[in-house]
């Protein structure tokens, strides 16, 4: 998977490393990685995430954490 901020800032959780991603930046996230992707800037983050593969369907994503209730 390959994330791109369009807008914003954020800060990516990839495994066991954290760093901050600004507008214009990106990041590859190896499959079966734990990721997660945080706003720590005042606007609105805004980015689009790219899958490459066959299968597209959400039912593979299992959370380990969820701060939003989500199932």
């Amino acid at each position: 998977m390959h994330i791109r901020i369009v807008n914003g800032q954020a800060l990516m959780a990839l495994d066991y490393q954290k760093f901050r991603l600004s507008k214009g930046e990106s990041a590859d996230i190896p499959r079966g990685f734990v990721h997660r992707l945080e706003n720590i800037g005042d606007e609105n983050l805004v980015c689009v995430e790219v899958r490459q593969g066959d299968y597209f369907g959400e039912d593979d994503i299992e959370r380990l954490e969820d701060d939003y209730g989500r199932v």
